[in-house]
């Protein structure tokens, strides 16, 4: 029986075996073409090799192959009988951090690589917890190349304890461990004769049966991401509100506030490429029309009336730092959070954390690639946002500096109450504003 779709994340140090586990996945589950695996062999022989070199299946770029290493976020598909899957293969260079952060965004698990040669590393340890940061709170812990330490059962518990003392500091997550060869094939998809003294499933057993907690929102969130308006005669009232549902559910009739304006209508009609909808969920893609002449546009969001958030122009949150560019408070930023953009700086560097001890580093005074921090951010124009453990879609953030380039990932923390407030003008009964102050 099908449990749906799983896209999970393998994470983890350089050299560990991610792309050769991926390639182990899809040829003994047959996810990968007959071509794709003749030209494998045939890339592999042509460099003195024999065989199927299965890291070939994964690492795309000639750049990638040249150096035998992963560079860019390596996306494969394939399925079972019992679940379909989307795998995002991570570099494990710490230069390349910002594009496993990328992989790791929409996963629902995270395969998080050890050599069982070299144990635990800081790499290891900051992609482990990135990937909590990121809200996924399933991680397998798959302890690779065990016929490199001879099958050691006492080596495999030993890192397990070790990972097993560095999740404690972490939020409760559903944490497994899985010892394989990844260039065997022990315990991948077959159990093969080397790890007799295991008596857990493979990988393929716990990725086609794991109950994946998503934790979905359940609070109507609707960024505009355009305004549709027909230049037509028939049309000249009309006016489609369009994006995607990012999380709850929309019904036509329903109450529901534009923000940061305050503006409370309610949903006329929901409009699909196939037709009309009497309501619609989050992932949708719908246009919407509103009750009344509103001034709303890209930027804005749609929420229901009930747990409504509140505009804001100050926050903390945790930023991973991506940028080449140190960064140091009073510096001015691009925030870019759901279909909105406004100016922006980091008012406060908190403190950062040690990705070995999750320890908090204070009198800091900038951030470095790949550092993981809490800072206060404080924006020009206020913006509508959740915490991120609530909300993934409203609580995430990028910030891009001056040269274009995105300089951080931010997860914004659980937010204070606000003193701002709907009010609603005496001239103007329907079209409340928001006051207050910054927090």
């Amino acid at each position: 029986m099908s449990v749906g779709l799983l896209r999970f994340l393998t994470a983890g140090s350089v050299d560990d075996g991610k792309s050769t586990l991926i390639g182990r996945l899809l040829v003994d589950a047959r996810g990968a073409f007959e071509d794709q695996v003749s030209a494998a062999q045939r890339d592999n022989e042509r460099r003195g090799g024999k065989g199927i070199d299965f890291a070939l299946l994964t690492d795309g770029l000639k750049a990638e192959r040249e150096q035998g290493i992963t560079i860019d976020v390596a996306y494969r598909y394939f399925s079972t009988e019992k679940r379909k899957f989307i795998i995002a293969d991570a570099p494990g260079h710490e230069q390349y951090t910002r594009n496993m952060a990328t992989g790791a965004s929409t996963a629902d698990l995270a395969l998080i690589l050890v050599d069982a040669r070299q144990g635990l590393v800081t790499q290891s340890r900051r992609h482990a917890f990135i990937a909590h940061l990121l809200g996924i709170r399933h991680v397998v812990v798959v302890v690779n190349k065990m016929d490199l330490v001879s099958y050691s059962q006492e080596r495999y518990e030993e890192i397990c304890r070790e990972f097993q003392v560095f999740f404690r500091r972490l939020d409760p997550i559903d944490l497994r461990f899985i010892p394989i060869s990844a260039l065997l094939g022990d315990m991948v998809v077959q159990r093969g004769p080397n790890l007799a003294w295991y008596e857990g499933p493979t990988l393929m057993e716990t990725l086609e049966t794991i109950e994946v907690d998503r934790r979905e929102a359940s609070d109507l969130r609707f960024p505009i991401q355009s305004v549709n308006r027909p230049p037509t005669r028939e049309l000249t009232d009309f006016r489609g509100y369009m994006g995607r549902i990012a999380s709850g559910r929309v019904r036509v009739g329903q109450p529901v506030v534009v923000l940061p304006a305050g503006l409370h209508t309610e949903v006329t009609r929901i409009i699909t490429f196939d037709g009309d909808l009497p309501c619609a969920v989050a992932g949708q893609s719908v246009m919407l029309t509103l009750a009344g002449d509103l001034d709303a546009g890209r930027g804005d969001l749609i929420a229901g009336i009930e747990n409504a958030p509140a505009p804001r122009r100050a926050f903390q949150a945790t930023v991973c730092w991506m940028s080449p560019r140190p960064m140091k408070t009073g510096t001015k930023y691009l925030l870019r959070h759901t279909t909105r953009r406004v100016r922006a700086l980091v008012a406060e560097l908190h403190y950062r954390i040690d990705p070995n001890t999750l320890e908090k580093q204070t009198g800091v005074s900038e951030l470095r690639q790949n550092d993981i921090a809490r800072v206060s951010i404080k924006t020009l124009q206020p913006i509508v946002c959740d915490a991120y453990r609530d909300n993934r879609e409203t609580g995430g953030f990028i910030l891009i500096d001056e040269a274009n380039d995105t300089a951080a990932a931010g997860f914004i923390e659980p937010l204070p109450p606000s003193d701002w407030q709907p009010v609603v003008h005496e001239e103007v009964k329907d079209t409340p504003t928001w006051v207050g102050r910054d927090i």
